[in-house]
C-alpha cells in the first residue's frame, strides 16, 4: 500500500466518522425518523428495536415505502411478526371491525396501531389506527 492510499483512507474514514457523529448529535431521539439508527434500519443496515421502529414510523413521511408493495413474508422479515385483527388489542380489533376495511385482508404490524391492507399477498395500503 502506498503512503498516499493510506492517507486517503484515513481522511475518508475520518470524514465518515465526523458525519456519523454530527448526525447522531443532531438527531439524538430514537423517536425521530431522521435518527441515524432508524435510517440505517430502514435500509437494512441496523437491527433497531422493532417496537421503536414502528413508533418512529409515525413521523416518517416516507413510511409507506416500507410497506406498500411488499409481500407478507417481506413484511414479517422487516417487522418480526404481523398480527391478524383477532390477535390485536380489543381497541384495534374494534376499529378494524368498524372500518371500511373490515372485509379486506388486513394485518397489524406487531402490537402497533399500524394496519396493513393486502390485495392477495401484496400490501396495498398502510393505515394508522387512531381515534376511531
Amino acid at each position: 500500500m502506498t503512503k498516499s492510499l493510506v492517507t486517503t483512507a484515513v481522511i475518508v474514514l475520518s470524514l465518515l466518522f465526523v458525519v456519523a457523529l454530527t448526525w447522531t448529535v443532531t438527531y439524538p431521539s430514537e423517536g425521530d425518523p431522521k435518527n441515524i439508527k432508524y435510517v440505517l434500519w430502514k435500509n437494512g443496515l441496523y437491527a433497531l428495536n422493532l417496537d421503536t421502529a414502528t413508533d418512529t414510523m409515525i413521523g416518517d413521511a416516507s413510511r409507506e415505502q416500507l410497506v406498500v408493495g411488499k409481500t407478507k413474508a417481506q413484511l414479517q422479515e422487516k417487522f418480526g411478526y404481523l398480527a391478524n385483527p383477532a390477535e390485536a388489542s380489543p381497541y384495534l380489533k374494534a376499529c378494524y371491525q368498524d372500518s371500511s376495511w373490515k372485509n379486506r385482508d388486513a394485518l397489524f404490524i406487531r402490537k402497533s396501531s399500524w394496519m396493513v391492507i393486502f390485495d392477495g399477498d401484496q400490501a396495498t395500503d398502510l393505515v394508522l389506527i387512531k381515534g376511531c
